[in-house]
């Protein structure tokens, strides 16, 4: 009997070269015990102690020929402070959670000039660090990552915790995959990751179709990346799965001839030659239940070949909200227009971040109420009535967060002389245009401000016939 036909047969996975029970997997034959998870068939198991190693052979020689040069993984390996280097590591991963590498590299730069060790970053304040992240989106991932710092500082004695299971425990913000990569990358911990890149892989390698974000399939995910990192290199081997993901098994056009494991690829192994019985004693998946497989509702298209991997459950839509926005502007020392920010409450959406004055509007509001509305905002504000006609409508900006899809109506306001404001409640200041960028604002905001520019523009322009009727939307200002 072959080790595949073997571990199947016995509901064995295979660990470091050690035969354990899988969870959920019974014999054939016997009978499960009520509540227990449907046995899953060695179709989407990694048995073979043979291939395994091969798969680990094949990725990590692929990595050393074809990894991008990213300057957290030079630091990384460069770096003999194993703090200094968890730290580089931690950065660059809370970073690139829901953001392009592109875009992080700029932004890890200059955080690490900046702040280059812990104690530098704890020392920094919350409108430092909110000033470097502003782009980045998720704000509270920079809080969380100077809290955390500061912990580490204050009572761990400015040591970094050792392993993955101590960084989850410990610090603020640090989950199970970023506690993972800083393991394994930074300390050489034998443990394994489970990203989005490594869930798309592992999905396609084993033709997981089930949903691939309930905690059930995840669990077995997390044991595949377990039993599969080298125990020799293992932050190298997380990254280079990672970087499979990234740059040759992507979510719409994967470059499988290029593929360093395609042939340990059952979802590639399907697409060419299509439905795969591996051993003559093993059933075909999508027959009996089985927990892994795409639901019969939704059966394999041969149309998307690997594509059909993975899968998700529909996505929630996001919530959609009105806000009132106005550019307050008046006339600085020198000439130059100089605009009101306040500063947004310290929890919730984007969490201590500078904004135009904003006021959320209920549903289904027309435009003129939604007018009357801001201005008794305004009036609370200065003290005085707002100049009827003073108020004037920019346009429409579209701002789409992860679960809110926020519409700004923006209105400007300039200010004529000296204007005592009652903002007793919210810290304010006025800034000029640059200083108004480097602060720490949302990109919403920067579309906000290029909206009113983008209108006083069109407005003085030579031709006098371009002029647009003053209170139409602009389709320019309201692009996301």
């Amino acid at each position: 009997m072959s080790k595949l036909r073997a571990a199947a047969a016995g509901g064995l996975r295979r660990s470091g070269g050690r035969a354990v029970p899988c969870a959920g997997d019974n014999r054939r034959g016997a009978s499960p015990r009520r509540g227990d998870p449907a046995p899953v068939p060695a179709l989407h198991l990694f048995g073979d102690p043979a291939e395994i190693q091969a798969l680990r052979g094949n990725l990590l020689a692929w990595y050393d020929r074809c990894k991008r040069d990213l300057p957290w993984r030079t630091l990384a390996s460069a770096e003999p402070d194993v703090n200094r280097r968890a730290y580089a590591v931690w950065v660059s991963e809370i970073m690139l959670q829901q953001t392009q590498v592109a875009t992080v590299i700029d932004y890890y730069n200059r955080w690490m000039q900046k702040w280059p060790t812990l104690q530098a970053l704890a020392e920094a304040s919350l409108e430092e660090v909110n000033e470097l992240w502003a782009g980045l989106g998720y704000y509270s991932r920079g809080k969380r990552l100077q809290e955390a710092a500061r912990k580490v500082v204050s009572k761990l004695a400015g040591q970094m915790p050792r392993t993955a299971e101590d960084l989850q425990k410990l610090l603020p913000g640090v989950g199970r995959y970023t506690a993972g990569a800083i393991a394994s990358i930074s300390y050489g911990q034998a443990t394994g990751v489970v990203d989005g890149n490594v869930i798309r892989v592992l999905c396609r390698l084993r033709c997981i179709g089930a949903d691939s974000s309930s905690p059930a399939v995840i669990d077995r995910l997390w044991d595949m990346a377990n039993a599969l990192v080298d125990r020799s290199r293992p932050g190298d081997f997380n990254q280079a799965l990672m970087e499979l993901g990234a740059t040759v098994c992507t979510p719409k056009a994967p470059l499988c001839g290029e593929c360093p494991v395609k042939q340990h690829c059952r979802a590639r192994h399907r697409k060419l030659f299509g439905k795969l019985t591996l051993v003559p004693d093993v059933e075909d998946c999508g027959v009996g239940g089985c927990p892994l497989c795409p639901p019969a509702t939704e059966p394999w298209d041969s149309s998307l070949g690997v594509t059909n991997f993975p899968r998700k459950a529909a996505k929630k839509q996001p919530r959609v909200e009105q806000t009132a926005t106005c550019v307050l502007e008046r006339r600085g020392r020198h000439g130059a227009p100089e605009y009101l920010i306040v500063q947004r409450p310290s929890s919730g959406l984007l969490a201590g971040l500078w904004e135009f004055p904003s006021l959320p509007l209920a549903p289904g509001l027309q435009q003129e109420k939604q007018r009357e509305a801001l201005e008794d905002h305004l009036r609370a504000w200065t003290g005085q009535p707002v100049a009827a006609g003073s108020l004037r409508f920019i346009g429409e900006v579209v701002h789409v967060f992860s679960h809110i899809h926020q519409t700004y109506v923006v209105y400007s306001l300039s200010l004529d002389g000296d204007v005592t404001l009652d903002l007793a409640s919210s810290p304010y200041r006025w800034v000029t245009e640059e200083e108004f960028h480097a602060s720490a604002v949302s990109t919403a905001m920067k579309k906000v401000l290029r909206a009113c520019e983008r209108q006083r523009g069109e407005e003085s322009g030579p031709a006098k016939g371009s002029k647009r009727k003053r209170g139409t939307k602009s389709g320019g200002a309201g692009s996301t």
